[in-house]
């Protein structure tokens, strides 16, 4: 007879993934410190992702100056922007993996300066091969960054706070988001789209500076943390550092693994169109002038910022210990979306339609720290590994969604159609994707990788 040392034994040791609970793994007090250096961290983690979207996103209030320019039509266009998404997607799992092995605060150091870099020499291409170069190599300086933030929070804050603090983190990369395309149009107003890029790319490095000179991957060797901080986050983190090798087979029978990985995959598709290309939908479908165009833009990715950061605190005071309230959560969030949406292709007032659509990215966007924290809490030790993998899903969404647009509007073009007719129907295609990633989350059931349906996770 299996002895109850044997059994504890047996789940910890069998299955790599398996984490004990809070109260098993410390006998260190749960109350909250007074203050917390780890908030410090969240902040350099938000300017971080603020950051990283502006720079992505910026290109949007550039593509009809650079199709003018560099004479492309919309399915060129859409070659340019799915260079940036493959790069992204292919180097997401190594570079998260790379930040397991050796620490996120050299890993995002790098990232940064990688991706500054190629922002900048975006505004040095002349055609179209170059201009697909180097957004492909933008996109492999950018990947990583989501999965090794994700790291940095499950190692600095206790499980408890994960959620609000993806929330944050999320909504600042929206806040960066939501501020690109109205900037970028002003800015290219008055220095044209070549210098933007070059300004935009010089705002990373001073933040890749500034992280590498404070920063340290665990709170203990950091001199900022006081004792107390120090236990209270080890009382409430299920892991820390990992080396040993991920066992990939286990993660390939994971139903949570796939489940998240698709749902990712209609988030982006979704989340792609507005972007990249919402500002050039306004200027010629909706014939809204330039500069207006791009604050209703940002106006629309402020209801994905907000709708982010609202999301976090749902997850922890709604959502928290509920994989039933979660379910529900993630699938009217996504149904509300879809039907935004769609009462945002009814209207004919401009204004009416951009408050609806920015009423849909809300909602979209209020799942993605929900979905983050659904993706920590699976992946174990592995967080960098696995929420690169889940993550990086989305490249097959974000493609699909560039390239439909592009061919889309060039297919209507070509029968003669303008405006509206022209635009109108990838949104249509894109309400489907939402009430597709409505039933994905009505169905998800969330298990620590590797576990059976015993020892699904609740938390």
């Amino acid at each position: 007879m299996m002895q109850p040392d044997d059994t504890h034994k047996s789940n910890s040791e069998q299955n790599p993934f398996s984490v004990l609970p809070i109260q098993d793994r410390a006998g260190l007090t749960s109350a909250a410190p007074a203050s917390g250096t780890r908030w410090t961290v969240l902040l350099a983690l938000c300017l971080l992702s603020g950051i990283l979207y502006l720079d992505r996103i910026c290109i949007s209030a550039a593509l009809p100056s650079i199709k003018e320019e560099l004479k492309l039509d919309n399915t060129q266009v859409s070659y340019i922007l799915n260079a940036f998404v493959l790069a992204y997607g292919l180097f997401e799992v190594p570079t998260g993996r790379w930040g397991d092995r050796l620490g996120a605060r050299r890993v995002l150091t790098r990232i940064s300066l990688w991706w500054s870099a190629f922002t900048a020499l975006t505004g040095a291409c002349t055609s179209l091969v170059p201009m697909m170069i180097v957004r492909f190599l933008f996109g492999a300086g950018e990947a990583g960054a989501f999965p090794n933030s994700a790291k940095v929070i499950s190692r600095w804050f206790p499980e408890k706070e994960r959620g609000r603090a993806q929330g944050i983190h999320l909504g600042a990369s929206q806040i960066g988001g939501a501020i690109a395309p109205f900037l970028a149009t002003v800015l290219i107003t008055l220095v044209g789209w070549r210098l933007t890029f070059v300004i935009f790319g010089c705002v990373g490095v001073v933040w890749a500076w500034g992280f590498h000179r404070w920063f340290r991957d665990a709170p203990s060797e950091h001199p900022d943390v006081s004792p107390s901080e120090a236990a209270y986050i080890a009382a409430g983190t299920t892991h820390g550092a990992v080396h040993e090798p991920v066992p990939w087979r286990l993660v390939a029978k994971s139903r949570s693994v796939w489940w998240l990985s698709v749902i990712m995959i209609c988030a982006s598709f979704n989340a792609y169109i507005y972007f990249s290309w919402f500002t050039s939908y306004l200027i010629f479908a909706r014939g809204i002038p330039a500069v207006q165009a791009g604050a209703m833009s940002s106006f629309v990715l402020a209801g994905a910022a907000v709708g982010t950061l609202c999301g976090g605190l749902i997850v922890d005071v709604l959502a928290a210990g509920s994989r039933t309230r979660r379910r529900l959560i993630g699938c009217l969030s996504f149904i509300i979306a879809a039907v935004c949406l769609g009462l945002s292709l009814a209207s004919d007032s401009a204004s009416l339609a951009v408050l609806f659509a920015s009423m849909s990215c809300f909602a979209t966007q209020a799942t993605q720290p929900l979905w983050w924290t659904s993706c920590i809490n699976i992946s174990g030790p592995h967080v960098g590994s696995l929420t690169g993998l889940m993550n990086s899903a989305g490249v097959f969404g974000a493609m699909a969604s560039q390239s439909l647009v592009g061919m889309l509007t060039d297919h209507y073009k070509a029968l003669g159609f303008t405006g509206r007719t022209q635009w109108d129907p990838i949104f249509y295609v894109d309400i489907f994707v939402l009430l597709a990633a409505a039933v994905l989350w009505a169905t998800f059931t969330q298990r620590s990788v590797g576990t059976d349906a015993t020892e699904a996770v609740t938390s």
